[in-house]
C-alpha cells in the first residue's frame, strides 16, 4: 500500500499531528501538505468546511496524494451526523473512501448502533457492505484495483466523533465496536451539548475533567483518541497528554494569524500568543 503516515504513527505509538482544511482548492491543500514534515494528516472538513463532497473532496485526496509517497494522510469529514448513520449516511462515506481517502470522520456519534453503521459502510464484506467499483480509487494509493480490494480493510481508518452527552454515556458500548480505529473528541460541541461555552482557547474545568475520562477510557479499550487543536502549544500539551491524533490549526486559521502577526510587525505592534489559532477555526 501506499504511504500512510497517519497509521505509522498510530503504530508507533507516536502522536499524529495534523491540519484541518476549512477553504476548498486543490492548490489550497497542497501547500497545507507541503507546509511541515510534522504534518501526518490533513483533514478535509465537508460538514462546516466549504468543501463539498463531489467533486472537492475527491480533488482534493487525488491532489495530495500526487505529492508522492511522503504525502501527509487525507481524511475527510463528511456532513451527515451520528442520527443520519442509520443507513442514510453510507453514500456519503462511499464517496469519500471511492475518492481515494486514508479514512472518513463521522460527526456526533451517539451510540454503538449508529457505530456500527459506520464501520459497515467502509468496510468490504465481509466486515462490512462497502461496494467495489470506482475505477479512480486505487490510482489515489498507488496501487492496482486488486490490490486496494485486498488491502483497504486493514489501512482505510474508521474515526467517530464524540461530541453528545449520548455520546459520553454511551461510550464503552461504542469503544467495543469492531472497526471502531479511533474516536475524536470535539471539544466544541461536547462543550455546548453540556452547557458550557466553547473553548477559548482551553475548555472549562468540568469539560476538561470529561476529555480526560474519554482519553482513559478509549485508551482502556485499545482505541486511539484524537482532539481538536487550536495552537501548536495547545497540541503540544495535548501530546503530552498522551492523545494519539492532534490537529494543530486549520487552514483559514493560519491564514488569518500569519495576516494578523505580519500586519502587527509592520506597523510596530505585538500580537499576544493567547490570539494564535483562535481565528478561523472550524468546528
Amino acid at each position: 500500500m501506499a504511504s500512510h503516515p497517519l497509521v505509522q504513527s498510530f503504530r508507533a505509538a507516536k502522536p499524529a499531528f495534523g491540519a484541518w482544511l476549512t477553504l476548498p482548492g486543490a492548490l489550497n491543500a497542497r501547500t497545507a501538505a507541503l507546509a511541515s514534515p510534522h504534518l501526518s494528516w490533513l483533514l478535509i472538513d465537508c460538514e462546516h468546511g466549504m468543501t463539498s463532497l463531489q467533486p472537492g473532496a475527491l480533488e482534493i485526496v487525488q491532489a495530495v496524494a500526487g505529492l508522492g509517497p511522503t504525502a501527509p494522510s487525507t481524511i475527510v469529514r463528511i456532513p451527515a451526523t451520528g442520527a443520519c448513520a442509520d443507513g442514510s449516511a453510507g453514500w456519503q462515506i462511499k464517496y469519500v473512501l471511492d475518492s481515494g481517502a486514508r479514512g472518513v470522520l463521522v460527526p456526533m456519534i451517539s451510540t454503538a448502533a449508529q457505530a456500527k453503521s459506520v464501520v459497515a459502510a467502509a468496510r468490504f464484506p465481509p466486515q462490512g457492505i462497502r461496494g467495489f467499483g470506482n475505477p479512480f480509487t486505487q490510482t489515489a494509493w498507488g496501487i492496482t484495483a486488486g490490490e486496494y480490494l485486498t488491502n483497504a480493510n486493514a489501512h482505510v481508518l474508521v474515526l467517530v466523533q464524540i461530541e453528545t452527552v449520548e455520546g459520553v454515556q454511551n461510550l464503552d458500548e461504542i469503544l467495543a465496536v469492531d472497526g471502531i480505529d479511533a474516536i475524536f473528541i470535539g471539544p466544541f460541541d461536547l462543550s455546548l451539548a453540556h452547557g458550557y461555552a466553547p473553548p477559548s482557547p482551553d475548555p472549562h474545568p468540568d469539560m476538561e475533567v470529561i476529555i480526560q475520562d474519554i482519553l482513559r477510557r478509549a485508551h482502556s479499550k485499545g482505541k486511539k483518541c484524537a482532539i481538536y487543536c487550536t495552537s501548536g502549544a495547545q497540541s503540544a500539551k495535548r501530546a503530552k497528554e498522551g492523545f494519539d491524533m492532534i490537529n494543530v490549526i486549520s487552514d483559514s486559521g493560519a491564514l488569518a494569524d500569519g495576516l494578523a502577526r505580519q500586519l502587527a510587525t509592520a506597523v510596530g505592534e505585538v500580537v499576544g500568543a493567547e490570539e494564535v489559532g483562535t481565528k478561523g477555526f472550524s468546528y
